[in-house]
């Protein structure tokens, strides 16, 4: 799971770097704070620790890519647990207490994945999948807040490009076809996930697929 390993160090060591004025910058979530996104960061490192020692005695029901449930309505920020994140945030009160836990239970996590056996069928959010597409999944899901975190912080490392480009090919499986050449990787996960609108010559390059957008993981 070497992907799964550099996005996530990378992720984490991107969080790591930044300066305590940066975590009351917004993100690319709505409603949330680079504060609240490190925060929700936490809570992800704590589901693969639990997924990984959930073992399921049945056969998969999907796999990396149909892991995700899709819609077409972005996050606006006033979901429940959205908003929960936000006050466990706000609760940690210093940045450098932010980055310990992370750096603690992300840490625990990224072993927790070295070590797993990418065969054994693990369960979770009413799933049954492999631990090694269990994985691969969340190789999009730490590319794309690695997006959402320097979405303002242009001085901020960005995600590695091979996560970038992995990232594009699941997403691109999960619409049905590619998105334009002329597109980055970058460009077309932040099109085709609601993160930004698409220009209009980004529009005109999409042509029918334009109208299908966006495609919102959860």
């Amino acid at each position: 799971m070497l992907l799964f390993s550099r996005t996530w160090t990378a992720l984490r060591a991107a969080v790591a770097e930044l300066p305590d004025e940066d975590f009351a910058q917004p993100s690319g979530c709505a409603g949330w704070l680079v504060r609240d996104l490190a925060c929700h960061l936490v809570i992800d490192a704590q589901d693969v620790l639990i997924t990984l020692v959930t073992p399921a005695g049945t056969e998969p029901t999907c796999d990396a890519v149909t892991y995700w449930n899709v819609s077409d309505r972005p996050p606006t920020g006033d979901d429940p647990l959205d908003a929960l994140i936000v006050r466990l945030a706000a609760a940690y009160e210093e940045p450098r207490l932010l980055k310990f836990h992370l750096d603690d239970v992300g840490s625990a996590a990224g072993r927790a994945a070295e070590l797993a056996d990418t065969d054994l069928r693990v369960s979770t959010q009413d799933k049954v999948l492999t631990a090694g597409d269990y994985l691969s999944a969340y190789v999009i899901e730490w590319t794309l807040h690695h997006l959402d975190l320097i979405a303002h912080l242009p001085d901020a490392a960005k995600p590695p490009a091979e996560g970038l480009a992995r990232s594009r090919e699941m997403l691109e499986k999960i619409a049905g076809t590619a998105f334009p050449a002329s597109f980055s990787d970058e460009d077309a996960l932040l099109v085709g996930t609601g993160r930004r609108a698409p220009t209009e010559v980004e529009k005109t390059a999409l042509g029918e697929l334009a109208v299908k957008l966006p495609f919102v993981l959860g």
